[in-house]
């Protein structure tokens, strides 16, 4: 009595099932017929399936490393040629083997299953391969739903053991069937289903469980695979061992679910008694291998891998906010082609690593390397003396792990910031030369408390009597009138003071910003006197683009990190551009890059060029922030700008008092910038510089006696360098005025 009433539930489903493969094949529309159907769509269209993103650089040969993949669900989507014969024989003889008879249903089967179920036996499926994929789609659904109630409640409809479920699955299964061919359902099948985990899809499930892709697939290897879907959470091949399954009984429950393939394969003439003999004869001999999963998997890469993520979650193309971007891009299906130089991003690896300890007991130092190629903006190189993780457990086990992007700014995963000190003498240097004063101008440069008032057309008068400040000079040079030319190579503090006491502060900062210079945590750039030698906190990328733009006749292209995005059915994605702005003239760009090449040649910069093999122009300027706590060496060729940075994170320490083994901490940035800039040389080359224009160096005038006709002046080379030249390390900045503190790098 009970089986009787258990089958009067389901009549409704097995009248349909009666009729469906009628409808199907004789291309009748089903509403016409079963009037049970008029609510549901005619069929689910094959759409783009959810998966995963990969991120790529470029090596020396053109081709292209894999950094780091993201996905919410790992799959690959392949076409049919790249499926083993043997994956879809297993499929059919195993799940479905009317699969290329029926018209989505399979009547023998469905009634098979339900009368199995009634009678009392195990719960059996009795779904046809179409109607798998159906419901495979149904789920599929769900799953791209943020909301969890919505989620849960579409999952529950998709999934729940009902009549009405199973009868709108057949109506959506046989819609299927008269839209594609059974080639498209059975492809579509396999790129769709679940193989346990967050693997999907063949292609994945063949990467991941036995290394080697679907195509290659072995018979055994094929039947295992076919075998998890079945039930993927009994059949899995990477769960520990357990009574179940598991490599210490040899995957037994996979085995017998995939020895029952081979039976079926063989039954139907799919494989011959050799190849089943041999194929059960085979252990169940799982090579699990594990996908690159975030960006902890790009290892020396993997600052510069999340300072990209960090860029496609600003970019509109891939949503509304941050997170809905993210999310999308995890199950997009990108390949995103960056802007990394293998070779220049080995070689500031390989010198990181050599020269700057990722740990050091005497105080908490970080490093950082970028380049960027000179007119496009592109990152070609970024890396520091830590090891990724954004998992606060890992960065617990000890402090080579950090999360923060030393090189970038706040808002893009990195720190608020180091101050620069005498790198940032530059942006006074371009103003200097904008209100067309020349190099060879001297100005007073004596050390003194009472500086007097600067001029700021922005924020009104500063005045410096009072405030007690007497900024000094790294090797106390105490040379009186210095020449904007000498302060340059010399890095002579008092100096550009001076040069700002000529100058407008506001103008100053305003030609910093021209440059794309801004304070790491986003607030706005200091423009006090002491700002002029180097007390805002930028980001090491910022002062690189910077003087890329100076290399670039003044021209400052803002930094990009992807060259390409390629979507699913190789469809070009719009990307981030590189938006250029003439920051100077290019009469200035040259007046800078001469006084800069002359730090390189005969001032603090020169220890960085003389190690640079091959030598190409290159222009420099060092920078020491008070107490030598930060050290920078930045500098370009006309191709590339590199910037060397090592900082103090928390505290203070003197890197002129304590040595990296039998190194001083202060000339690291010596030995790590030229090794890079050495292998940018050979790879670039460099061009010369503009021409100086000689009203930035004019001849000195020569008055003739009241009787004598008028002298032509004689032309003469620029002045030379400073009689009290500074070592070739570079000038101490001094403390900010007060009440402007300085904060520590973080």
């Amino acid at each position: 009595m009970l089986g009787f009433v258990a089958m009067s539930a389901v009549a409704g489903v097995l009248v349909t099932v009666s009729v469906t493969p009628v409808v199907a094949l004789s291309g009748m529309a089903a509403t016409n017929t079963i009037s049970v159907f008029e609510n549901l769509p005619d069929y689910i269209k094959i759409e783009p399936l959810s998966q995963k993103s990969d991120i790529f650089a470029t090596r020396s040969d053109g081709t292209f490393e894999l950094l780091a993949s993201f996905y919410d669900q790992n799959r690959i989507e392949v076409g049919w040629d790249a499926i083993s014969q043997f994956a879809k024989d297993a499929a059919v003889a195993g799940e479905d083997p009317r699969f290329y008879e029926h018209g989505g249903v399979d009547l023998q089967g469905t009634l098979r299953a339900t009368a199995t179920t009634v009678a009392g036996g195990n719960t059996q499926g009795g779904s046809s391969i179409t109607q798998q994929y159906v419901k495979n789609v149904l789920v599929q659904k769900c799953a791209v739903l943020n909301d969890q109630s919505a989620h849960d409640a579409c999952y529950t409809a998709a999934t729940e053991t009902t009549p009405d479920r199973k009868l709108k699955e057949m109506r959506l299964a046989i819609g299927v069937e008269k839209q594609y061919s059974k080639h498209d359902i059975l492809q579509q099948y396999f790129n769709i289903t679940g193989f346990g985990g967050t693997v999907y899809g063949i292609e994945a499930a063949a990467n991941y469980y036995f290394n080697t892709a679907a195509a290659n697939l072995t018979l055994p290897q094929a039947a295992s695979l076919v075998a998890i879907v079945n039930n993927p959470v009994k059949f899995q091949l990477d769960k520990p061992a357990s009574e179940t399954n598991g490599a210490a009984n040899g995957y037994a429950a996979n085995k017998q679910r995939r020895d029952y393939i081979l039976r079926e394969m063989l039954r139907y003439k799919k494989i011959t008694q050799g190849d089943y003999d041999a194929a059960v004869a085979a252990p169940v001999e799982p090579i699990i291998t594990e996908p690159s999963t975030g960006c902890q998997t790009a290892l020396a890469n993997a600052f510069f891998c999340d300072y990209v993520t960090k860029i496609l979650q600003t970019d509109p193309t891939f949503g509304a906010d941050a997170a809905t971007r993210m999310l999308n891009f995890r199950r997009g299906g990108y390949d995103v082609y960056t802007s990394l130089d293998l070779d220049v991003q080995n070689a500031a690896v390989t010198t990181m690593n050599e020269q700057v300890p990722k740990v050091y007991a005497g105080g908490d130092v970080g490093a950082v390397i970028t380049s960027v190629q000179v007119g496009t903006g592109r990152v070609l190189a970024m890396t520091q003396n830590k090891d990724y993780s954004q998992d606060p457990a890992v960065q617990a086990t000890g402090a080579n792990y950090t999360g923060i992007n030393y090189a970038t700014d706040y808002s893009e995963g990195g720190s608020s910031g180091f101050q620069p000190g005498s790198t940032y003498k530059v942006f006074t240097l371009a103003e200097w030369l904008k209100e067309d004063h020349s190099l060879n101008e001297r100005v007073d440069s004596r050390r003194k408390a009472n500086w007097g008032t600067f001029q700021d057309s922005c924020l009104g008068p500063q005045n410096y009597d009072k405030q007690n400040w007497n900024p000094r000079n790294d090797a106390n040079e105490s040379g009186a009138n210095y020449t904007a030319l000498q302060s340059t190579i010399g890095s002579i503090n008092t100096g550009f003071i001076g040069m700002a006491k000529k100058l407008d502060l506001c103008g100053i900062r305003k030609t910093a910003e021209l440059f794309g210079v801004h304070r790491a945590d986003g607030r706005p750039l200091s423009q006090t006197a002491a700002s002029v030698i180097g007390t805002n906190e930028v980001a090491p990328l910022t002062m690189t683009v910077a003087f890329a733009g100076i290399a670039n006749k003044g021209v400052t292209c803002s930094p990009i990190a992807i060259d390409r995005i390629v979507g699913p059915g190789d469809v070009e994605i719009p990307v981030p551009p590189s938006v250029c702005t003439q920051s100077v003239d290019s009469t200035v760009a040259a007046g800078m890059a001469y006084a800069m090449r002359r730090v390189m040649t005969s001032g603090t910069g020169r220890q960085s060029n003389v190690s640079t093999k091959p030598s190409v122009p290159m222009i420099g300027k060092t920078g020491t922030t008070d107490g030598a706590k930060d050290t920078w060496m930045s500098g370009a060729s006309t191709k590339v700008a590199t910037v060397v940075a090592v900082v103090s994170l928390t505290g203070t320490l003197s890197q002129r008092r304590q040595y990296f083994g039998r190194d001083q901490i202060a000339t690291a940035r010596h030995r790590m910038w030229p090794a890079v800039m050495s292998v940018v040389n050979a790879k670039y080359g460099g061009d010369a510089f503009e021409e100086l224009a000689p009203k930035y160096i004019p001849p000195p005038v020569v008055v003739a006696p009241p009787t004598a006709k008028p002298v032509t002046p004689p032309v003469v080379p620029p002045p030379a360098d400073p009689p009290a030249a500074p070592p070739a390390d570079p000038p101490v900045d001094p403390p900010a005025a007060p009440p402007e503190v300085p904060a520590p790098g973080q």
